[in-house]
């Protein structure tokens, strides 16, 4: 259980910006505002469900060598700290999963979290780049982004780049097989784990996603998640983030 509390006040968010909770949201249709989250060249897809857990409606996703998301689209400018909520559970952990190499970057829980692109930091080529792909796609592509990851091999808490990309931090909230099965609640403060991430202050935020992924290790697992909120407010000065066992 949690040995010290956190301090949150709900923050004041624009129509645009608010996250709906899975456990009210009537289905997973594009009313929802949860889009469907979608890479080039990756045919197969996660599944993702609207079951009922304990009598509270969840997602369910299930992953069986394919990957995809769900995507709530956000605009919203952090301040001084922006805390990130959620609880999850899974059902297992990848054997191969690894955070470090390109051959692991799988996980049966994460929630993806996407700042701006900010134009004046990157390079020529990097803006061409983005450019071309969001000609061919129609879409414009974030910048930086935190992803918090149910991991196997990386140990919790720690952050490395994405092996794919540095542009991408994984930042361990759970990790291995301890807490498999059981419901876990977790908060992060997004904007010091930007700044230890990527050693300054965040942009703008606009997206928060959920993906349960097995592509590369062609592993199965299946992931619960629970309503995910933003609040502005503070956690213990000792620890940017906590993970607890959320009694049900």
């Amino acid at each position: 259980m949690l040995a010290c509390g956190s301090w949150l006040v709900p923050v004041a968010l624009a129509d645009s910006t608010v996250l709906p909770a899975f456990s009210e949201i009537q289905s997973l249709d594009p009313s929802s505002s949860w889009e469907p989250l979608e890479f080039p060249k990756i045919d197969q897809h996660s599944r993702y469900e609207l079951v009922t857990e304990s009598g509270v409606q969840v997602i369910r996703a299930q992953t069986a060598g394919g990957a995809s998301g769900l995507i709530a689209r956000l605009d919203l400018t952090p301040s001084d700290s922006l805390i990130l909520s959620w609880r999850w559970k899974v059902s297992n952990v990848f054997e191969k999963g690894d955070a470090r190499e390109k051959s692991g970057d799988d996980y049966p829980a994460r929630i993806y979290v996407a700042f701006a692109f900010e134009p004046d930091k990157a390079g020529f080529f990097e803006r061409a780049k983005r450019k071309a792909v969001e000609v061919v796609f129609g879409e414009t592509l974030p910048g930086n982004a935190l992803n918090y990851i149910w991991a196997n091999a990386l140990p919790k808490g720690d952050i490395v780049p994405n092996p794919y990309t540095d542009k991408t931090m994984m930042v361990a909230v759970n990790s291995g097989t301890g807490q498999v099965g059981e419901w876990v609640t977790v908060e992060r403060d997004i904007v010091a784990d930007y700044r230890k991430a990527f050693g300054e202050a965040p942009p703008p935020l606009v997206g928060i996603a959920i993906m349960s992924d097995s592509d590369n290790t062609g592993e199965t697992a299946t992931a619960w998640y629970g309503d995910i909120s933003l609040s502005a407010g503070i956690l213990p000065s000792d620890a940017t983030g906590i993970s607890r066992e959320n009694p049900e």
